[in-house]
């Protein structure tokens, strides 16, 4: 986000939340044509939209009219923590085989059977 775009979000909108990876939420004042505030969302650090948690992602689509609790939706016990998509850094999955990860993987266990034309 430019600098400009922070400022002009901030002085047209209101601050809704924030949430646990230091994301704003903001709502803006007036009502577009179809009768609803348009929703922004101030990314801390790099702006990639899959830092959003499932808890915002529903209010910024317009899925839930109010925003979440200060803590969050309750989590079952199945539920994984949130991760943005780690793609491109040194966190992502790299399966065996990976050059990054030395290129050589276990040897097959003898169920593969190359195939020949006939």
């Amino acid at each position: 986000m430019t600098f400009l775009s922070k400022i002009f979000i901030r002085m047209s909108s209101q601050l809704v939340g924030n949430d646990e990876f230091g994301n704003r939420y903001y709502e803006s004042r007036r009502q577009r044509g179809n009768g609803r505030p348009r929703r922004y969302v101030v990314y801390q650090g790099s702006v990639e939209a899959s830092k959003v948690p499932s808890d915002w992602h529903g209010w910024l689509h317009y899925t839930e009219d109010t925003p979440p609790p200060a803590q969050g939706h309750a989590k079952q016990s199945w539920q994984k923590q949130h991760l943005p998509n780690l793609t491109g850094t040194r966190h992502a999955y790299r399966p065996a085989g990976h050059a990054l990860k030395g290129g050589k993987r276990a040897k097959a266990t003898g169920d593969y059977e190359p195939w020949t034309p006939n």
